[in-house]
């Protein structure tokens, strides 16, 4: 009996840092794979069917999300993009562990219909770290900063929605704690006692 991997949904606020964290820890982490999304918008050049996307039409998309073949989806810009369930679970029932980087409305639709998955909410030092990251980012102008801002602030009200919630201070150092979650998830004798009652009868 193979070990299910995790499910790891990590997302915060705009200007958090999800996306550097996950490039800082990914690389160490060789049984966690970052979740291949599907989209109905058109590959860019250099993109790999099934490595940077699914890509699907709108038709095959709104078909899989009447089937419930998404953990999560929104629309965006005209074109849609979501979590397909199959390579998830097969992902898992393979022993290895999924890392959704999603937004917050995102995870709350994956809470949903998986419970069982690690919730990280990553979030900056305060609120002014927060401001002075989406500035630095050079391509808001005053009002899409105010809105992008007065939004961030906002989301920060679903940390109660998550299981842990990390500091990004420094991108390694939240890298390592995000580590040492999924490290602690998987010795969880909770997790484990299926695998674990298996192990025993077997012996029997």
């Amino acid at each position: 009996m193979v070990q299910k991997g995790l499910l790891i949904v990590l997302s915060g606020p705009s200007g958090a840092g999800k996306g550097t964290v996950c490039k800082a820890m990914l690389p160490t982490m060789k049984t966690t794979h970052y979740s291949v999304s599907c989209t109905t918008r058109a590959p860019r050049e250099g993109e790999v069917e099934g490595v940077n996307y699914f890509f699907k039409t709108v038709e095959q998309f709104q078909t899989m999300i009447a089937g419930d073949e998404l953990l999560e989806w929104a629309e965006v810009y005209t074109n849609y993009y979501g979590t397909p369930r199959q390579y998830v679970e097969d992902t898992l029932n393979a022993g290895e562990n999924v890392l959704l980087e999603i937004d917050i409305q995102g995870a709350l639709q994956v809470k949903k219909k998986f419970p069982n998955g690690v919730f990280i909410f990553l979030i900056p030092p305060s609120l002014e770290e927060l401001k002075t990251r989406i500035v630095g980012r050079g391509s808001e102008t005053e009002e899409s900063l105010n809105i992008r801002f007065g939004a961030a602030a906002e989301e920060m009200s679903y940390i109660s929605e998550y299981d842990y919630v990390v500091v990004n201070d420094e991108v390694e150092k939240a890298a390592e704690r995000i580590r040492a979650i999924i490290t602690a998830e998987q010795c969880s004798v909770q997790r484990n006692l299926e695998y674990y009652t298996s192990l025993i009868k077997e012996g029997q």
